[in-house]
């Protein structure tokens, strides 16, 4: 493969065409080294058979992703967050779930030196039933319809704030609030409610570690609303009109805006090595954030760029930090 270089700019970002490895070792990216506050991405997941897309798999993945943990390290600002969704695997020729994703973590956690910070939850029911082997043919397992994501640092108190991602109070804690009344005392949990723990208005609720379509059962107030099964993205017309395939596993908005707006604020640098679609930049950039996506497809990478209305071809790197 060539060596990296950049697909196209704009006031705020680039799109470097490459494999991550590379890219992130080049000279084109040093000076952004120890610049980012966030590394948000999501890897090729583990399948048992290779995609269009360049998965590895067994344990060769474990190795692969273990091999970005000093690379993303280095690249992260001292209270900086990496947050990595990992899908599910099967074991081969079974209808027995693989453990290699966790595995592959845990080797990555070791390799960085990093903190687990907290574990979430993407839930998207609207996925097809799979494995189609079992769920579908056999009827001996159910559909799997979510993902892990995987925030870490090198700190245990990277930069976050909550108060960034507040979900609008359901019905109920409206009314609460405006009445000024609620049962307090004891509860069965043993946690003991004052007589106005909850009549501070906080501006909205605290979301869950649980992200979820609309129409998961699980969809309250306070849970993440994340799908992209939208049918009018600009980039699926982009691609349909030119003739040129989708990128088969687009990652979902709402999952890149929540992670980006509680882990870091405009001006931020956010890299995302493994950007597919580039919905990461295109997120970042709607935010004010400063980004730099890596995708070693040209034909993935390209189609992106219609994001991007102000883009321009090539171009020079954003200025530097």
């Amino acid at each position: 493969m060539p060596e990296p270089r950049i697909t196209y700019c704009t006031e705020l970002g680039m799109m470097v065409e490459g494999k991550a490895e590379e890219a992130l070792a080049s000279e084109l990216l040093s000076p952004y080294r120890g610049q980012a506050q966030l590394i948000f991405t999501s890897p090729p997941f583990p399948l048992n058979r290779k995609k269009k897309y360049g998965n590895h798999t067994g344990e060769e993945y474990r190795r692969w992703l273990a091999g970005f943990a000093a690379p993303f390290v280095g690249f992260l600002k001292g209270d900086g967050s990496i947050a990595i969704e990992l899908g599910n695997s099967w074991e081969p020729g079974s209808p027995s779930m693989s453990v290699l994703a966790l595995r592959a973590l845990l080797d990555f956690l070791e390799a960085g030196a990093l903190t687990l910070c907290q574990q979430f939850v993407c839930s998207n029911p609207a996925r097809l039933p799979s494995p189609a082997q079992w769920v579908n043919v056999e009827r001996i397992r159910v559909k799997d319809a979510f993902t892990h994501v995987w925030w870490m640092s090198t700190t245990d108190r990277p930069k976050a704030d909550n108060r960034r991602v507040l979900k609008d109070y359901s019905p109920d804690m409206q009314r609460l609030l405006q009445s000024g009344k609620y049962n307090a005392g004891r509860r069965p949990s043993e946690h003991s409610i004052g007589a106005r723990s909850f009549l501070t208005d906080n501006g909205g609720a605290i979301p869950a570690n649980v992200i979820a379509v609309p129409d998961d059962d699980l969809a309250a107030s306070n849970v993440i609303e994340a799908s992209n099964t939208r049918g009018k993205d600009p980039y699926l017309k982009h691609c349909k009109e030119q003739g040129i395939t989708p990128h088969p596993a687009r990652m979902p908005a709402k999952l890149a805006e929540f992670f980006i707006k509680f882990l870091t604020e405009p001006g931020d640098w956010v890299i995302d090595p493994f950007a597919g679609s580039n919905v990461t930049g295109y997120v970042a950039e709607s935010l004010g954030r400063q980004w730099i996506s890596i995708e070693p497809n040209p034909e993935y990478a390209a189609a992106s760029m219609s994001r991007f209305p102000a883009a321009i071809c090539g171009g020079s790197p954003p200025e530097r930090p």
